[in-house]
């Protein structure tokens, strides 16, 4: 793989050149308080920050440009990015000029009017429909916009790099192009776990339908010790097994296609023992820890129990190296946490390669209170890890290696 770096952008000089960088900054937001919008996670904003510090410290007048959420290709306030903008603002301890809208009058002035060492944040990407649209001269001509208001383009947006938009795939190709460094790791981290990984090798997988999942489970197979899966696609498998699994969350197409993973695997699939099962989704739903091929026809599963976290610790604490994507339960209702805190302390605590597939993994350790620095790679692209080890190409990294 031939990708050139933000050191090589660096090492060019950078001083008064307009320099856009895609970023990731599709943070989860909180709008429970009337009236007001917070952002729930900073997490992304802050990964992206070593790549517009080092920017602005050598002078470049630095262009962020990100989505947030999916409006329908036109403004839509729920999902501004004037919060992320704030933010951003208060962690770089440097002004962050907002523009309202991404290519239109604001955005002409707030670009025009940026110096060197400064920041600004175009709207989010997607009020424009030609960000996401399948059109390619639609596509292009809103690149086009977009690439006008830079000299160079850094993508250090891996939770986008599977997606084939104007932003990531169509910008590069007009600018000189080069990866920041949180997409550069990941590329990095992906292919060492998809090459020839430290054994044993576990997967942990867990979220809710197991046909998210089927490629990469397909992909994976073949290449791993054991596969865990919790979360709400455990349903499918265990009743692919014959058990009832009450309410719980089950697709029922996808039965056979679980029992036939199940035969291919020999074993190396593992499933939870036990399950936490309430009578409704809600926090204060009665709810207690059940076998798994116990579930009450009246309740459904909503988390692994404690003797599944010590199935599932048991089987990575021997392992080299350890994948993680998705959550062992409903971890944002505390009486459904401990089973993906378990899970994630037991990897965290691992003599080896551990990393955390991003997406709701990502989001787990950091509202769970767990020490991120324990594992080895948080990913910031959950999808786009998937697509990644599933073996699909990415339109986001294919762009910047032309």
């Amino acid at each position: 793989m031939t990708i050139k770096t933000l050191d090589d952008l660096l090492a060019e000089g950078v001083q008064g050149r307009r320099v856009l960088v895609r970023a990731d900054l599709n943070v989860p937001l909180d709008s429970s308080t009337l009236g007001q919008i917070r952002i729930a996670d900073d997490g992304r904003i802050r990964a992206v920050l070593p790549t517009l510090v080092a920017l602005r410290d050598a002078g470049a007048a630095v262009i962020v440009m990100s989505h947030l959420g999916r409006p329908k290709g036109a403004p839509d306030p729920k999902y501004t990015l004037a919060p992320v903008a704030a933010r951003l603002d208060e962690l770089l301890g440097t002004p962050v000029a907002f523009a309202a809208d991404t290519v239109g009058p604001s955005a002409q002035s707030v670009v025009g009017g940026l110096g060197g060492g400064e920041v600004a944040l175009l709207e989010n990407l997607r009020f424009n429909a030609g960000e996401t649209s399948k059109d390619e001269s639609e596509r292009g001509a809103f690149a086009d916009q977009l690439a006008a208001f830079g000299e160079a383009y850094v993508d250090d947006a891996f939770g986008a790099v599977h997606r084939k938009h104007a932003s990531v795939y169509d910008v590069p190709a007009r600018l000189p192009h080069f990866a920041g460094g949180l997409v550069l790791r990941e590329v990095q981290v992906l292919a060492r776990l998809t090459g020839q990984p430290d054994r044993p090798y576990v997967v942990v997988l867990g979220g809710s339908k197991v046909s998210d999942k089927l490629a990469v489970i397909e992909a994976l197979l073949p290449k791993v010790d054991k596969l865990l899966v919790g979360g709400g696609m455990c349903f499918t498998f265990l009743k692919a097994q014959g058990h009832e699994v009450g309410k719980s969350l089950l697709e029922d197409e996808m039965v056979d296609t679980c029992r036939e993973l199940l035969d291919r695997a020999a074993g190396r699939i593992v499933l939870p023992v036990d399950v936490v099962a309430a009578t409704a989704f809600a926090a204060d739903a009665d709810h207690d820890v059940v076998p798994a091929y116990g579930i009450p026809a009246d309740r459904l599963g909503l988390d692994i129990g404690p003797e599944s976290v010590a199935l599932f610790a048991e089987a990575v604490g021997t392992a080299k190296t350890v994948f993680w994507n998705g959550p062992m339960g409903v971890f944002e209702l505390a009486p459904f946490a401990a089973g993906t805190r378990g899970v994630a302390e037991a990897i965290a605590k691992i003599d080896g390669f551990t990393v955390v597939g991003g997406g709701d993994s990502a989001a787990a350790v950091r509202t769970l209170g767990i020490d991120e620095s324990a594992f080895g790679h948080i990913s910031t692209g959950g999808g786009a890890s998937l697509e990644y080890l599933e073996g699909k190409t990415l339109p986001g990294v294919a762009a910047l290696e032309k």
